[in-house]
């Protein structure tokens, strides 16, 4: 490799472990300052108990949970950036931190099951780069999302009646999924919804919104805004809690992406996200300059 692609390759994998064995600053915030406001002290423990195991993790640089899901990673790449390769280098990254033991082998064939041992095989890892010429940095996000939440993800196309007065409808689906699902995900959760565009604009934007934003920020759209943090308060009225034990913080977030769709339809796609936020995002300027977003 070229001396830059070898600099990428070095702030990668460094940060790659980090996102492994770390869970995002923002999300243990959150989780420290909802303990006060739990009344029962199961949930109270079960929420010292996840911070304590993160805090472990971090310190002694191991994995904060055994599965790593699918490897996810967003790039923003400029004109002046575009001659890295990224999807070689990110990939032998994630081999590499499987073989030294930061990432359990989970990847398998979907039809034989077999395992490939290394986390590697065809649409591994998932990948999403969005070319945007005035970019002076190439801008990387790993994320890594445990995938017994996938079990609970969930799309449904609406009709434009079916979404309901004051939307009452979408709202009635998505609390109906977080109910369905309980303590099962691994809560407190962090909720994706996509909505709009056709079937897979939706599923990829639920996923988008949930690992590449702060936990902790607010929607720029005052809409959206206001309908995360509807959602929010409904889930956490729910009384499922951390760890399903009960309690008043069930989510900690709640985050929409959004794309305009068909007059006819409006898809919505729900991703749960479990408490273990591990990811990490960097720019990696033209002087081998990295700069940590995330």
């Amino acid at each position: 490799m070229d001396p830059k692609s070898n600099q990428y390759a070095d702030a990668f994998y460094e940060n790659l472990v980090r996102g492994i064995t770390s869970v995002s600053p923002d999300i243990l915030g959150m989780m420290e300052q909802a303990i006060p406001r739990e009344e029962s002290p199961a949930a109270k423990g079960m929420l010292e108990t996840l911070i304590k195991n993160a805090n472990l993790a971090r310190e002694r640089k191991k994995g904060v949970c055994q599965s790593p899901g699918i490897p996810c990673i967003y790039v923003r790449v400029g004109r002046e950036m575009a001659g890295i390769d990224v999807v070689k280098i990110t990939g032998a990254a994630i081999v590499r931190a499987t073989q030294e033991g930061y990432l359990r082998p989970s990847i398998v064939h979907p039809l034989t099951r077999k395992n490939t041992g290394n986390n590697s095989g065809p649409g591994i890892p998932n990948f999403e780069i969005e070319l945007e010429p005035g970019l002076e940095y190439l801008e990387t996000t790993v994320s890594f999302k445990g995938c017994g939440p996938e079990l609970f993800n969930a799309f449904k196309t609406f009709t434009p009646e079916s979404l309901g007065k004051n939307l009452e409808g979408f709202k009635r689906f998505v609390l109906e999924k977080v109910i369905d699902a309980g303590g099962k995900p691994c809560p407190p959760i962090g909720l994706g919804i996509g909505i709009g565009g056709q079937m897979d604009g939706a599923a990829t934007l639920s996923r988008r919104a949930i690992s590449t934003r702060r936990w902790d920020d607010r929607n720029p759209d005052p809409e959206m805004d206001r309908m995360e943090q509807e959602l929010l308060a409904k889930i956490n009225q729910l009384g499922i809690g951390p760890g399903g034990v009960g309690g008043k913080t069930t989510a900690l977030a709640v985050k929409i992406g959004m794309a305009y769709t068909h007059t006819a339809i409006c898809p919505v796609a729900v991703n749960f996200h479990c408490w273990v936020g591990r990811r990490a995002g960097f720019r990696f300027y033209q002087d081998g300059r990295t700069e940590v977003i995330l």
